[in-house]
């Protein structure tokens, strides 16, 4: 049964008539009677009975009538209000986003984006950059917001590339590095390359009482309190009050932190995802 039969079952409703019903359904009256014969089958009773004075419809036949009247109510419904919706962003959203990045942005896309798109049911979790990536490949997170470079297969785009810059207090202006301590800091393998890299080419060893910290704001609160110096990107130094110097490495190209949303393949299409890159890539 289907919708076909709907529209059949209402007409002879309306018309109590084969010959009427089909001339309404522009269907011969053999494959009208055909298609009544057919459903009768598939029901396994009798649907109508035939007189000198048009159809009647059996006890079954009146709940059949009455049940797919309802049914045919519903999908118009459906369609109204899917064509309502047509254009309105809806469904479900798992986001991850890197704890620096959560730190200083995430407050301001997550209002934005629940202003723009009321209906979308988020689902947020915020990790390390190597946590998060891991999730998208374990298929728990739909898109994800990560900091470094990563080996993903999936689709991506690139959101930022930040400078990182050699910090240090007021009062050590002048000092050399080497007669400071180094304040170092977590992040992912690729970056932590480049960050030896510019460590080796400047003449720089880690020592023994260097001091390491996993988060890049304690990291900068620690050098403005003249515990050492550090190697930070911009997003940790919003209002940092100390000297700040941008790296280069011996070739003269700067010293960069990227930034990237990464989503699933399965998800490319779904447009709450769509939302969340472009809010974040604008």
């Amino acid at each position: 049964m289907d919708e076909v039969d709907f529209m059949l079952l209402r007409t002879l409703d309306e018309t109590r008539n084969v010959t009427h019903a089909a001339e309404r359904l522009f269907m011969t009256q053999s494959a009208l009677s055909k298609r009544i014969k057919a459903l009768e089958e598939e029901l396994g009773c009798e649907l109508l009975v035939r007189s000198r004075r048009g159809v009647t419809f059996t006890p079954a036949g009146e709940m059949a009538l009455a049940h797919t009247m309802r049914a045919g109510r519903e999908l118009a419904l459906l369609r109204r209000n899917i064509s309502a919706y047509g254009d309105e962003v809806m469904g479900g959203l798992t986001a991850g986003f890197s704890i620096n990045y959560a730190a200083e942005q995430l407050p301001f896309v997550l209002a934005q984006y629940r202003a723009s798109y009321p209906r979308v049911r988020l689902g947020i979790r915020t990790g390390r950059s190597t946590e998060l990536v891991e999730r998208l490949r374990a298929n728990t997170l739909d898109v994800a917001i990560v900091r470094g470079e990563f080996n993903w297969d999936g689709p991506g785009r690139l959101i930022d590339t930040e400078p990182v810059f050699v910090v240090r207090a007021r009062e050590h202006e002048g000092h050399p590095l080497s007669e400071l301590a180094y304040i170092d800091h977590e992040t992912d393998a690729a970056q932590q390359q480049l960050i030896t890299r510019w460590l080796r080419e400047h003449g720089l060893d880690r020592h023994q009482d260097d001091i390491r910290v996993d988060n890049l704001r304690a990291c900068a609160k620690l050098v403005e309190l003249g515990m050492g110096w550090a190697l930070l990107p911009r997003i940790a130094l919003e209002g940092f009050d100390g000297l700040m110097e941008p790296c280069t490495f011996e070739d003269g190209s700067p010293l960069q932190r990227t930034m990237h949303v990464l989503w699933q393949k399965d998800a490319d299409g779904l447009p709450q995802v769509k939302a969340l890159v472009d809010l974040v890539t604008m």
